[in-house]
């Protein structure tokens, strides 16, 4: 099923599924083995995915690869209405009862999943 079936059966927030771990292991190690030099993961810590999951009529989070200014591979996230559009900007009500514009998270912290340095339980299960 492609992407744009995916959209179009489901709503934005079902896309995206517990594949199991024996589904997760092949792709992960075909990928490893397929782009050796490739980098294997990221990790987000929770915070910042719980503040951008908070956001008004946010469904889900877009993910894009992107460069950083000294050229290395990293993510950018930000959050995603229920229209499928990248949250950039918001509105609230502020206490005295003015609507305001406010910016939306765009997010680009992470670490990169170092497998030399993953703890042995991650090295089996993902059999690298």
């Amino acid at each position: 099923m492609t992407q744009a079936t995916l959209l179009q059966t489901k709503s934005l927030t079902e896309v995206g599924e517990d594949i199991g771990l024996s589904e997760g292991k092949k792709m992960v190690s075909a990928f490893g083995k397929s782009n050796p030099d490739a980098t294997q993961g990221y990790y987000i810590g929770r915070n910042i995915i719980d503040q951008i999951l908070a956001q008004p009529d946010c469904v889900g989070i877009n993910f894009r690869k992107c460069l950083t200014e000294t050229n290395q591979e990293h993510l950018v996230y930000t959050g995603v209405n229920s229209d499928g559009k990248d949250i950039v900007e918001y509105s609230v009500v502020t206490n005295t009862g003015d609507i305001v514009k406010q910016d939306g998270i765009v997010a680009d912290r992470i670490w990169v999943l170092d497998i030399e340095q993953a703890d042995e339980v991650t090295r089996t299960i993902f059999d690298y």
